[in-house]
């Protein structure tokens, strides 16, 4: 590459690139967005990267990266400027939970209400699928083959535990959210005050692409949530942010209610993966690489029970807050030591499982 920007490889309305998206613009980093083809996976981003997850990014010096959270790792150390992980104890071990909780627990909500709601979802989605893979093939081909591609990830549904049982529980737990979300975003620009943390860009993701594009899910955070609206359009606006976090490591009172939420329902889910990963890794002793789901667990949403797919990559995330727990010298770990307690997450954080995951070549594999 010739100059000094960077190229992300990404869609709107993919949960991932959103997250990215917002990084780039609030950090202030140079970049062009460019939408991946059926002949960029091809002839680019699989024989870069070995896998066809987007989004991509390929820096000027000719790296290819991928997966969100490992490019902004990548990133923060050569844009110091504007850093997304806050210095004090506690703030940090919030914004690593609340990263958490974006990434992977707000998919749930994410795929039903994409999914779920055909008559109004269904025609924008199927143009923007069919769109991004063909865009040189006439409007209604595009529609058809974008409808093909839908239904890969309509699989996925039932498989998150999004079933008929479950959806009242999915939806009343959403809902909820958005008006703890919006009673913080009221005061406070964003999760720790002024300035984006990471777990603002954790959350961005699935509020942005499929909750605020995608029209029936949009309509309900227009029509009841205004303050998290104007925060994801704050959150994508092309401005960087040179706010501060909240001063002496305090987390705000409207934060802790979606803090207690993250606890409540998404850790009991981590917690039992680590134990299903354990068993998995025991009769399979030889294997390194781990598989993107290793059978099936139940979960629990506002007093609802469901099964769900034991999903080993999200302890990857996961190992994040906890790493970052262990490190903490003894003085300074009271702060988030109190957190932990009032979370209930003491004894989850302190914790140190036998199997561990790491990244290599852009895939899961047990850590030796």
């Amino acid at each position: 590459m010739s100059n000094d920007r960077y190229i992300m490889y990404g869609a709107e309305f993919s949960l991932y690139s959103g997250k990215l998206r917002s990084y780039l613009r609030k950090k202030g980093i140079p970049f062009d967005e460019r939408s991946p083809s059926a002949l960029t996976y091809k002839r680019f981003i699989e024989p870069r990267t070995g896998v066809r997850f987007i989004p991509v990014l390929h820096t000027p010096q000719d790296e290819v990266w991928q997966d969100s959270t490992a490019i902004i790792d990548a990133l923060e150390p050569r844009f110091p400027e504007r850093a997304v992980y806050p210095e004090t104890p506690a703030q940090r071990l919030a914004a690593l939970l609340l990263e958490l909780y974006g990434d992977e627990w707000l998919l749930i909500a994410a795929m039903h209400y994409r999914w779920n709601f055909p008559d109004d979802n269904q025609p924008f989605i199927y143009e923007a699928f069919g769109s991004m893979a063909f865009p040189w093939l006439p409007r209604f081909v595009r529609r058809a083959l974008g409808r093909k591609i839908g239904a890969r990830f309509q699989e996925f549904v039932p498989r998150l535990g999004i079933t008929e049982s479950t959806i009242p529980a999915i939806e009343q737990s959403y809902q909820g959210l958005l008006a703890e979300l919006d009673s913080h975003f009221k005061d406070h620009d964003f999760l720790l005050g002024g300035r984006p943390s990471i777990g603002d860009f954790g959350l961005i993701g699935p509020l942005y692409a499929h909750l605020y594009r995608d029209p029936h899910p949009g309509k309900l955070m227009r029509d009841t949530a205004p303050h998290v609206v104007a925060w994801v359009e704050r959150m994508l606006s092309p401005q960087p942010v040179d706010g501060e976090f909240l001063a002496g490591d305090r987390i705000p009172t409207t934060l802790w209610p979606v803090l207690e939420r993250m606890a409540r329902e998404q850790v009991p889910v981590l917690v039992d993966t680590e134990w299903k990963l354990g068993e998995w890794h025991r009769e399979h002793p030889e294997a390194e690489q781990v598989p993107r789901a290793i059978g099936e667990h139940s979960f629990e949403i506002e007093g609802t029970v469901g099964k769900r797919m034991v999903l080993p990559h999200s302890l990857w995330r996961w190992q994040r807050p906890r790493d970052y727990y262990h490190q903490l010298e003894t003085a300074s770990r009271e702060p988030a030591s109190e957190l932990a307690q009032r979370l209930g997450l003491r004894v989850a954080l302190r914790a140190r499982p036998k199997v561990r995951l790491t990244r290599r070549d852009n895939r899961f594999v047990i850590e030796t």
